[in-house]
């Protein structure tokens, strides 16, 4: 430990090293130091990284068999995040993660505009203060995010150990992510306009996929655009769990990949848009004739977008045992959907 507060890392790097240092530092670094290969990027390149003294900033450079490197980590940077003392509906938790049950109207992380009321500031009450560095920085470990007016389940990292663990999961897509949602229409192999619409295709059990690239929207930088050259790769599969009048519908729709708003944003690109969402939906409405007054009146009046994280599964980052974990329908959308089948004829 140094009179500054860092503490030093002692590295050897072992007989069959990577060619270049960033990798072969992130082989060689002891596991529980949970220091993923991107951060020690970031370390090299601001010259915490030395050999015989000397710093080493280039993270391409060349290592040899038994060379001793030193890495000089700061403490954990304290958040000016304030703890509050916020109700939360913890579905698991152990000392390396933590699994919430999200309301919706609660925000992840502080922005401009929300910077009290979210789930990390309920987090940090809920902690105590007791947070190991994630990424150099005291703080709860958000490893994915769920929108604010979307409900449900999120798992969020208390180490970094866990942190690391549980982004490699996300980043290889192996993480099992269902969401219901009640949308406009019913999505339907047979409907010939989806069949012309493109990136649409449909598999076996009439379950529909949607296949495109997203990116920020060029007018709106609040929106997700749907494209076909550059931005992010994103596909969801969606299928009708119950169809109501033929004019809207409650899909399971479950995630290979995870972008921001996608399933918002593919659902409507499909041309069937989320039933209460401000952003995608459209100002559709339901016709009376098909789900009643009260059914239309009730879709009308839907305050957010009808979409809630039912189930979430993923491997433990540190003890590899399988989690799954499932969060019934809140009540707001259970009343829709209420509504929904009693104005069917």
């Amino acid at each position: 430990m140094s009179d500054i507060g860092q503490t030093i890392l002692r590295v050897e790097i072992g007989d069959t090293p990577a060619g270049r240092l960033d990798k072969a530092l992130a082989a060689a670094v002891p596991e529980e130091a949970a220091l993923s290969r991107s951060r020690l990027a970031r370390l090299i390149a601001e010259g915490a990284v030395t050999k015989d003294g000397a710093p080493v900033t280039d993270q391409k450079a060349k290592v040899e068999p038994g060379e001793v490197y030193e890495i000089a980590l700061e403490p954990p940077k304290p958040v000016e995040t304030v703890a509050q003392q916020i109700p939360l509906t913890v579905v698991w938790e152990d000392e390396d993660l933590i699994v919430i049950d999200k309301p919706a109207g609660m925000v992840v992380h502080p922005a401009p505009g929300s910077e009290d009321g979210t789930l990390v500031n309920a987090l940090l009450h809920h902690f105590g203060g007791n947070l190991s560095g994630i990424g150099g920085e005291a703080r709860p470990g958000i490893v994915h995010r769920i929108d604010k007016d979307t409900s449900g389940l999120l798992v969020v990292a208390k180490s970094d150990r866990a942190h690391h663990g549980l982004a490699a999961q996300f980043e290889k897509h192996t993480v099992h992510r269902h969401y219901s949602a009640v949308v406009y229409g019913v999505p339907d192999a047979g409907d010939p306009r989806l069949r012309g619409t493109r990136g649409v295709s449909f598999e076996a059990g009439n379950v529909m996929k949607v296949t495109s690239q997203l990116a920020r929207h060029k007018t709106d930088r609040q929106r997700q655009a749907v494209l076909f050259e550059g931005g992010r790769h994103a596909v969801t599969r969606a299928r009708v769990v119950e169809a109501f009048g033929g004019v809207a519908a409650l899909v399971d729709c479950w995630l290979e990949t995870g972008r921001t708003h996608q399933i918002r944003v593919h659902m409507a690109h499909a041309g069937h848009g989320l039933i209460g969402d401000p952003v995608y939906g459209g100002k559709r409405k339901l016709p009376p004739k098909a789900v009643g007054e009260a059914g239309a009146a009730a879709a009308a009046a839907f305050p957010r977008q009808a979409l809630h994280a039912a189930t979430l599964g993923f491997l433990h980052p540190v003890t590899g045992e399988e989690l799954s974990f499932s969060s019934p329908l809140p009540a707001d959308i259970e009343a829709l959907l209420d509504a929904l089948r009693a104005g069917e004829n």
